[in-house]
């Protein structure tokens, strides 16, 4: 294990390990690091969960809208959209990624060359599993279930 590329989201549920793509999306590692590291994703909520795709989280705001306030270039790669793998959320804009990321449920090949794949889950994907699923088809949560702390294994 690289400690200075893993990342420890712990959950409600328990802790999820995700091994970073440093190599595939530097930039989008880099920044995540940087915000894990400072402690900015600890509170933070899991606002958009749809059974079956994905769950996100990273919004300071728990509205969809907020961010860390610097955006990040797309970085897409030949890297898919499977179970496991985490992604930067973004609007429309492709070069809009910034603190908002997402960890698949299930296969999304639809989403691979359009959105940032920047790592995937290594350990503890039930715990993803257990994350409250939202309502309707844009997955809001109601009483979301929150990051209680993540950050770099090496900074633990």
């Amino acid at each position: 294990m690289d400690a200075e590329n893993t990342l420890y989201l712990d959950l409600e549920a328990g802790r999820v390990t995700i091994e970073l793509y440093g190599d595939v999306a530097p930039n989008h590692v880099s920044r995540i690091k940087e915000l894990a590291r400072s402690g900015f994703y600890d509170g933070l909520t899991f606002h958009r969960v749809i059974e079956g795709f994905m769950a996100q989280g990273g919004d300071p705001d728990g509205t969809g809208m907020g961010g860390s306030g610097k955006n990040i270039p797309a970085e897409f790669s030949d890297k898919s959209h499977h179970r496991g793998a985490c992604s930067m959320a973004r609007s429309q804009d492709p070069d809009s990624a910034n603190s908002q990321f997402f960890i698949m449920f299930a296969e999304g090949s639809f989403l691979n060359g359009k959105y940032t794949v920047f790592g995937k889950v290594t350990e503890g994907m039930e715990n993803v599993d257990a994350i409250k699923r939202g309502a309707g088809q844009n997955g809001a949560v109601e009483t979301p279930d929150k990051i209680v702390k993540m950050r770099t294994a090496d900074k633990y």
